[in-house]
């Protein structure tokens, strides 16, 4: 039964909510190894180690259901984001020390396993404490302050650590920055811990677990037991093949040294590159993407959307051929880049929804999640260790290798024809 909203407004809760969602999730991904880099560990430690961090978001849906056994949603959510404020001032406070790489990664990791179960409650709660007319109106106010951490994550903070560093040492400079950000996870869990609703369907479900436990290998089975689960499988782990490991370079190779092949930008140019002007171009080609599926439909769209996931990673190619000075250029590139994959990505999440539908689509969607994360920490781990050994130009042209397998898998993908479009939604509603 569809419990009552709480009577405060949802505006006061739902972008600081996926606000703090987003942050947690940049910082373990992206901020980490730009900080790396700037502490001068090599690009296979990097590289290995933070695509790792991966991990919480590809075992996710074994322990999202017992989030609901032990507490409820909102004491996660709180309970998290305290958690996550204490791992980032862990990080700030174990930079400065000599064993800084060790301590570091293992809040990170404590990090990305309290962002990957908030994102849990958080995602629940949404569902519990608004109705569904609720839920439409703000799944876009939802997704839009998301998007705003990821500019937040990877430009201001990036830059801010970038204008540190020219007043201290660079390990200070990160430390201040992951300082300031604990602060600011600790004022979230406290505002949220006063304004987020208490709805009456929010409460452990006390005496299930072994229930769940059944439920959870019925999920498994069903799952696997899909027609053309292998061909599916296949296509999660090899659609983000080459940015997998594109993603692990791109900042170390926007940072080093001309003598080493990279462009020798700063800190603060690497955040706005990514963080204002990438995050842009990936947003307004999602939207761009969705639009065309709702035109076309997404089998018209899919070999296109593969292309300009791919093809457009050809820019790094010529960024390590040519080396340009002009940060203009860097940022149109990157722009390119960042709007074919914004566009192409669209193409996968629909098709994740496609091969979740029917019984278990919920569960079966959490799965297919957990199986594109681990498509970027597999590779993600190597990433460094090869750019190592043939240099930034070889490495590029491995990138646009990777992006071939993909293309072998798509014409055997099963995609109803008029999944996506208007009309055909309009006429089953």
């Amino acid at each position: 039964m569809k419990t009552a909203p709480f009577s405060r407004s949802p505006w006061t809760w739902v972008p600081t909510l996926y606000f703090a969602e987003g942050i947690p999730y940049v910082a373990v991904m992206s901020i980490a190894v730009i900080m790396y880099d700037r502490l001068s560990i090599s690009h296979t430690d990097i590289a290995f180690y933070t695509a790792w961090l991966y991990l919480p978001w590809v075992i996710k849906p074994l322990w999202s259901p017992f989030v609901d056994i032990l507490r409820t949603r909102r004491w996660w959510i709180v309970a998290m984001q305290f958690l996550v404020g204490a791992a980032m001032a862990g990080v700030a406070l174990t930079l400065p020390a000599p064993f800084f790489f060790r301590a570091t990664l293992a809040f990170f990791w404590l990090m990305a396993f309290s962002s990957s179960t908030h994102d849990i409650a958080a995602d629940g709660f949404y569902m519990l404490a608004l109705d569904t007319h609720q839920q439409s109106f703000f799944v876009g106010i939802r997704s839009t302050f998301y998007r705003i951490a990821m500019i937040a994550g990877q430009g201001l903070l990036v830059m801010l650590a970038g204008w540190l560093e020219l007043f201290t040492r660079v390990e200070v400079a990160w430390s201040l920055t992951f300082g300031i950000m604990a602060l600011l996870f600790f004022v979230f869990a406290l505002y949220h811990l006063v304004l987020l609703p208490r709805p009456s369907g929010d409460r452990a479900s006390v005496g299930r677990a072994a229930d769940i436990g059944r439920g959870l290998c019925e999920t498994f089975r069903s799952f696997f037991a899909k027609p053309g689960i292998g061909v599916a499988l296949l296509f999660l782990l090899t659609y983000r093949l080459a940015e997998a490991q594109l993603v692990k370079m791109s900042s170390l190779f926007l940072l080093d040294e001309r003598v080493d092949g990279g462009l020798a930008l700063t800190t603060g140019q690497v955040g706005f590159v990514y963080g204002t002007v990438g995050v842009v171009a990936l947003t307004l080609g999602g939207l761009v993407g969705g639009w065309a599926v709702a035109r076309y439909g997404l089998r018209r769209c899919l070999w296109s959307m593969a292309l300009l996931l791919t093809l457009p990673n050809l820019v790094y190619v010529y960024l390590s051929l040519v080396q340009p000075s002009s940060l203009a250029v860097v940022n149109v590139c990157v722009a390119v880049e960042q709007l074919g994959y914004g566009f192409g990505f669209t193409a996968y999440m629909l098709y994740m929804i496609i091969f979740s539908e029917g019984r278990h689509a919920t569960a079966h969607y959490a799965l297919c999640t957990a199986f594109m994360a681990l498509g970027m920490m597999l590779p993600g781990m190597g990433a460094g260790w090869i750019a190592d050994r043939i240099g930034y130009t070889l490495f590029f042209v491995w990138v646009m290798v990777c992006t071939l397998p993909v293309f072998v898998l798509l014409p055997f993908l099963k995609i109803p024809s008029d999944f996506g479009l208007k009309r055909a939604a309009s006429s089953r509603s």
